[in-house]
């Protein structure tokens, strides 16, 4: 085996572990952010479970069926179960000590919303993805399983609220495709583009940026 390839080999399997660890944390991030909630709204402890898992998968399910990649990798590895319900698990029991926490658990969201992107954009390339749609993938998984939380919780989608929320996860999304189509070692571009969704989402949150909102309503329109 020559140096080159045994470089490469080397750089592949830094990738992967990279991949699965951004992956683990944020199926963690979102699970929590949906357990929080399902206590917020008074769920019961099913229903606690159910929200947690849902929100940990179903933007990974969604970019898994589109790509092909199936059965989606949420149901053919158990740590995704385990993970959400052990998740749900300490939300529901000791939420009294996780509640005011808000802002550490807002930035828990964002790393999650940042890693869902990054390697859910990753993934779309690898399985041979054009990079402008797979950073549309990547958009796609980190806002699918909070854009189902909401709409089980019985809420607005947060994504079309105004705030920078699907545009962090697209702008992380488009940093790897950039990085893949210059030929940058996938995890620089990775790392990147999550900082850059962190960021993002800390402006939101802590200075009030917002996307352009319509200024009509329903009611403005004859």
């Amino acid at each position: 085996m020559t140096a080159v390839s045994s470089v490469a080999l080397l750089h592949g399997e830094v990738l992967q572990t990279l991949m699965v660890v951004l992956d683990w944390v944020g199926t963690l991030a979102f699970a929590l952010s949906g357990a929080v909630l399902g206590v917020h709204k008074r769920f019961d402890l099913f229903g606690v479970l159910f929200l947690s898992f849902v929100v940990a998968v179903v933007g990974g399910m969604v970019r898994d069926v589109l790509i092909g990649a199936v059965p989606p990798v949420a149901i053919t590895h158990i740590h995704y179960f385990l993970i959400s319900i052990i998740a749900g698990l300490i939300t529901f029991w000791w939420y009294p000590r996780l509640a005011p926490l808000k802002h550490q658990m807002m930035l828990f969201d964002a790393v999650g919303l940042a890693l869902f992107a990054v390697t859910g954009t990753q993934k779309a390339i690898d399985h041979g993805i054009n990079p402008l749609m797979a950073a549309i993938l990547g958009m796609i998984t980190g806002i699918g399983g909070g854009m189902a939380r909401d709409v089980l919780a019985g809420d607005v989608p947060f994504v079309l609220r105004g705030d920078l929320y699907a545009i962090a996860a697209l702008a992380a999304g488009a940093t790897v495709s950039l990085g893949y189509v210059l030929g940058i070692p996938p995890s620089v571009p990775m790392l990147l583009g999550a900082a850059i969704c962190v960021f993002l989402r800390l402006m939101a949150i802590y200075r009030g940026w917002r996307a352009p909102a319509s200024r009509w309503g329903k009611n403005e329109i004859s």
